[in-house]
């Protein structure tokens, strides 16, 4: 291997692998798209080959020594396509595309990802692809798509698996580590500040809530984050939005906070609810499996659904506060590889019970259409969503819930398209439910939707 080549993860991507590891969370991301027709298999060969390079062509190895950071090597991803034995009615969809995110993916054993393929009834085809957010990201996983629909091949140039002696491997590994030994030090001067800040203001709190630990999500009892997808006419969404005083953009946050506050995802303390918004920091040439920063926004939602103008100021302030002042927690990311498995999971335990009840609000922008062609001929992407494999209702019930929104046009489409995942204890359980709370929402701002 090249020792110019730095292939190890970066220490966000470090961090979110660890701690969900640690916490037996396994995060992954699925497409879905419709063709209206038998799809072309020779371009699906081709699309399926093409994913098989680039930031989707890699798998993670771990270190010979505990405390040094996991590296990038290559993987070639699964060999075939997985098409269905039989076809189903178009009404089984649904569940397709859930049996399809439950199948086994591993960022580290492999495979990262998986495609499949089921013929409908009626003549259409579902393609479906499930890829583990560890490897990418929502808007990396689109530019990797396009590139492959393209046929745009791109070689990182990472070794194999298991390239290194384990004695090169320790050699190498502790050499880096020393390197890093300043930043280590910054970062402990980081925790002990950011400790005695928590110190004081827990205080000053009147009631802290107790910590929760969290089980593993294995285990009996396994259900998939219920998922629902919508379409809205973007002139009759534009047009509410201008209404309201606001762009799009903003009446997509504004949805998400209504959705919030009708399933009970609200602060306890005033009600407002907490929004956090994925920003995309990838540029040119950029391997992170991960790089987005999060802003996060509380939003009074009293008032949304008749004027967006504290919205689009509160949004503005916490990108301009995201963009303008460091996070310091973000300096401790050079502990994790020291942190023992158990404070790795009271870490993401304590942000899955996070009080607050956020709502992750992704809001993915235009594509371009070519996205929409995963054989090269005509089709839709009918969604896109984020969600734990084998989670269990009890595990469910304990975070207190979960709820994301991904939004995303299509550049010269007429419609806006939106995937709402969400299970709220006594509130939204099943798909029946999120319908029906979704339209109770959409109503509450004169909207309406096709859903899937």
């Amino acid at each position: 291997m090249d020792e110019r080549l730095d292939n190890r993860l970066a220490l966000v991507d470090q961090a979110l692998f660890a701690g969900h590891r640690a916490a037996g969370l396994n995060l992954v991301m699925q497409v879905s798209w419709i063709c209206e027709h038998a799809v072309d298999f020779d371009g699906l060969k081709r699309f399926h080959h093409n994913l098989r390079h680039g930031l989707m062509g890699r798998r993670i190895e771990r270190s010979p020594l505990p405390f040094a950071r996991h590296r990038w090597v290559s993987d070639r991803g699964p060999s075939d396509i997985d098409v269905a034995d039989f076809a189903r009615p178009r009404t089984e969809l649904s569940d397709w595309t859930d049996e399809r995110t439950q199948l086994p993916i591993d960022a580290e054993r492999g495979p990262g990802w998986h495609l499949g393929v089921l013929p409908l009834t009626d003549g259409s085809t579902a393609v479906s692809l499930v890829l583990s957010h560890y490897v990418i990201d929502g808007i990396g996983g689109y530019h990797v798509v396009a590139d492959a629909i393209l046929g745009n091949l791109v070689d990182l140039g990472y070794p194999p698996p298991h390239s290194r002696t384990r004695r090169r491997a320790v050699s190498q590994d502790a050499r880096q580590t020393v390197r890093e030994a300043r930043d280590v030090g910054r970062a402990l001067v980081a925790a002990a500040r950011l400790a005695r800040r928590a110190r004081r203001d827990a205080s000053r709190s009147t009631a802290s809530p107790p910590p929760v630990a969290l089980r593993s999500v294995d285990g009996d009892g396994a259900v998939v984050l219920p998922a629902v997808s919508i379409k809205i006419d973007l002139d009759e969404w534009d047009a509410r939005a201008k209404a309201l005083g606001a762009n799009g953009k903003t009446l997509v946050a504004a949805l998400a906070v209504k959705l919030a506050e009708q399933s009970g995802r609200r602060r306890a303390d005033d009600g407002f609810v907490t929004l956090h918004l994925p920003m995309n920091e990838r540029t040119e040439g950029d391997t992170r499996a991960n790089a987005i920063s999060i802003a996060s926004v509380s939003v009074d939602p009293a008032r949304v659904t008749t004027d967006l103008g504290d919205l689009r100021a509160a949004v503005k302030q916490a990108l301009n506060t995201l963009r303008e002042t460091p996070d310091e927690s973000l300096q401790l990311r050079s502990l994790v590889p020291f942190m023992p498995k158990r404070a790795l999971k009271r870490m993401v335990d304590a942000g899955l019970a996070d009080p607050d009840a956020p709502v992750l609000c992704s809001n993915l922008d235009e594509f371009d259409p070519i996205v929409y062609r995963p054989d090269g001929t005509g089709g839709e992407i009918v969604q896109i969503r984020v969600t734990p494999q084998g989670g269990t209702r009890e595990w469910l019930e304990l975070t207190g819930g979960q709820m994301t929104m991904q939004s995303w046009r299509v550049a010269g489409g007429s419609k806006i398209c939106f995937t709402v995942s969400a299970y709220q204890p006594g509130v939204v359980d099943t798909k029946p439910a999120l319908h029906e709370l979704i339209a109770k929402t959409l109503a509450e701002f004169e909207l309406t939707g096709d859903f899937h």
